[in-house]
């Protein structure tokens, strides 16, 4: 995938440069001695004008900026009416035109398909915005398990403000099966404590094609979209087990990344260990159950449910014993977090690591 947006850049900065060249021509400022067919100076300054957005365009997708198609789709139009007013000369430039108009296509799909997540997004962060921030102190902690208030402590969480809500962002690989080749990905994420919510994107590449992934969990209902170029859905699930599997995964999320969200009262701690805890978690009336695991020192190094569903060699959706365990902490927006985890399945067959996450960013409280 990105060689393949290497290339495409390359393009772009090649393809700006030659309508640079009918600008050199109308103005006589070197012999352009491709072009033969007289130019205008008002076409010669279309030809600067458009030969600038390309590489503007090429600049924007250098900086991943989602909006790099709309400039560009608007410059391939005044393109396309320059190589006509120099058809003889300029007519293969039309093939360019084309392949262009291609790409853009793709870039508005990935664009749209990805605006659906951020139009969640800007919306929960609406309700949250203006919600007062509270300290979360000592005595708020003291009705957990020992182990709990020390991961806690390790954190650092303790005289931070209370978590309403986290933004993270993982680089890292997944794959669909032992068969398969890993992909590599990047993805971002919301999730939202009040409203029981969990807004994951991810973008990934298939064999070197890209492919893009909605999970959506909301008050207890889950999606999980992925689609290939944004368009072909490769995979859609939803359902009770989904409701089911996306509860384990949020309640993972805010043992994992943020431990100050410990305190919700939607937790209750059933077994206690010296280095391990029992937890169930209860939202929207559906109960979950998970082991967390510490080591020594407080921090948790791997959490273990049974709860969540996974997909069978017999296609059928199971509860299969699902593992995160981490590693490599380090101090992250004031928290001293794991960097480093994997996603395990289980299986009577064997372990098998699906999932391989490195984090890249966390944020608390975030608002518009």
């Amino acid at each position: 995938m990105q060689i393949l947006k290497i290339g495409f850049i390359i393009l772009l900065i090649l393809h700006g440069l030659i309508h640079l060249m009918g600008f050199v021509k109308a103005f006589h400022i070197v012999t352009v001695n491709p072009l033969s067919q007289s130019i205008s100076k008002f076409n010669g300054v279309l030809w600067l004008l458009t030969g600038f957005v390309f590489l503007f365009s090429a600049i924007l997708l250098i900086l991943h900026q989602d909006t790099w198609w709309i400039p560009l789709l608007v410059t391939i139009a005044l393109s396309q009416y320059l190589l006509f007013s120099s058809w003889q000369d300029a007519k293969y430039g039309s093939i360019v035109n084309i392949i262009l108009v291609l790409v853009c296509l793709l870039g508005y799909f990935s664009w749209s398909f990805q605006g659906k997540y951020k139009e969640e997004v800007r919306f929960r962060l609406t309700q949250t915005q203006s919600a007062n921030e509270t300290i979360l102190l000592e005595s708020d902690i003291q009705n957990l398990p020992k182990i709990v208030q020390k991961y806690l402590l390790h954190a650092g969480v303790v005289g931070q403000p209370k978590v309403r809500n986290f933004k993270i962002k993982f680089k890292g690989q997944i794959r669909k099966n032992e068969q398969s080749k890993w992909m590599q990905f990047t993805s971002e994420q919301y999730n939202f404590l009040d409203a029981s919510t969990r807004l994951f994107f991810m973008k990934a590449s298939m064999n070197g094609l890209p492919v893009a992934g909605f999970h959506s969990f909301k008050g207890g209902d889950a999606f999980m979209d992925i689609r290939l170029f944004s368009i072909f859905k490769v995979q859609y699930q939803s359902g009770a087990e989904m409701g089911i599997a996306e509860t384990v995964t949020f309640f993972n999320d805010m043992c994992c990344m943020a431990p100050a969200t410990l305190i919700d009262n939607k937790i209750h701690w059933l077994q206690e260990d010296s280095l391990k805890v029992k937890a169930r978690f209860t939202n929207q009336g559906i109960s979950i159950e998970a082991w967390l695991y510490f080591n020594k020192d407080g921090a948790l190094v791997n959490f273990i449910s049974n709860d969540r569903f996974a997909t069978t060699e017999s296609n059928t959706m199971e509860r299969i014993p699902w593992a995160t365990p981490l590693k490599d902490y380090q101090l992250i927006s004031g928290r001293m977090l794991a960097t480093n985890a994997d996603a395990v399945y289980s299986y009577p067959s064997g372990d098998f690591c699906y999932g391989q996450f490195q984090l890249v960013q966390v944020e608390y409280n975030c608002t518009l």
